[in-house]
């Protein structure tokens, strides 16, 4: 009897409230590495996919929407923490998908590990930088807090598979949205691998969905889906970028269109936690 076997090959599969479904169309489609040499196959998300993902998103919001900021801050961290255990798996799959040399690809994990403390560190301190007491001239007293915007489309950014992937979905969750995260169609693995760590995290099943396939066939059904609240274009080139902007425009969703040539090493400020936050204010007259 022969000693030599066969390895187990991965399924890889989206990740829908919280549930490792196939696609509704059965579909897949060969992911390569750099060099042209398959790697897995990775599920084709289809239109009804992206719905389910919207309804999940939605059906968590309340809950995580509803938690404390410092409870969704230790969810972050755990995030970080799965992440830690399972880096030389990511640093594998970050080099084939980007790439990289071992040691680069090593350090993209790193950063994005440290992008998860980094958020899981504002959760609490946000409402205090961009809410507070207005100056008015008048008996009453006039405040200002932030609360999310609700269910935001993130479109992944195409390069930096792991870090520009986090750099995009964490400054929407942390805030108490929820997001239908479409992965880059090249180097979708380390965005499925991450769905994995978020299942183990503690993170509610519906806060996150991952969605894998072509852009262009799912993402202008987001744009358009008026339970989507906000939509982040990071990962969408120009032409695909303007169709979603039109698609949006009918609901009139927040979009966020960053500049090309985005350095997703570069300290990430505050500007995408306040891109997805609305500003609820108050007036409570004074007592005499």
């Amino acid at each position: 009897m022969s000693d030599a076997r066969l390895g187990v090959l991965k399924t890889y599969k989206l990740f829908v409230g919280g549930k490792f479904p196939r696609s509704e169309s059965g579909r897949v489609y060969e992911v390569t590495d750099s060099k042209g040499q398959w790697l897995a196959n990775a599920p084709q998300a289809s239109r009804k996919d992206a719905r389910d993902a919207v309804a999940a998103a939605r059906k968590a919001f309340g809950g995580w929407s509803g938690a404390t900021a410092y409870n969704r801050g230790q969810v972050l961290y755990r995030v970080a923490e799965m992440l830690e255990g399972r880096r030389d798996q990511f640093a594998a799959e970050v080099g084939a998908a980007d790439g990289l040399s071992k040691s680069k690809a090593a350090a993209q994990v790193d950063a994005a590990i440290d992008r998860w403390v980094w958020y899981a560190g504002w959760s609490d301190k946000i409402a205090q930088v961009v809410g507070g007491a207005n100056p008015v001239a008048g008996p009453y007293f006039n405040l200002s807090s932030p609360e999310p915007t609700g269910v935001v489309a993130v479109v992944a950014p195409r390069k930096s598979s792991l870090l520009g992937l986090v750099s995009v979905l964490a400054p929407v969750i942390v805030s108490g949205n929820t997001a239908v995260l479409v992965a880059a169609e090249d180097a979708p693995l380390p965005a499925l691998s991450l769905a994995e760590v978020l299942a183990t995290s503690d993170v509610p099943g519906g806060v996150v969905n991952v969605l894998t396939g072509s852009a262009a066939e799912i993402a202008p059904s987001l744009a358009a889906h008026q339970d989507v609240n906000a939509v982040d274009l990071a990962g969408a080139d120009a032409g695909l970028a303007k169709d979603l902007e039109v698609a949006a425009a009918d609901t009139v969703k927040r979009v966020l269109r960053p500049g090309t040539g985005t350095d997703w090493f570069a300290e990430p400020g505050t500007e995408r936690m306040t891109a997805f936050l609305e500003t609820k204010t108050v007036w409570h007259p004074m007592g005499v």
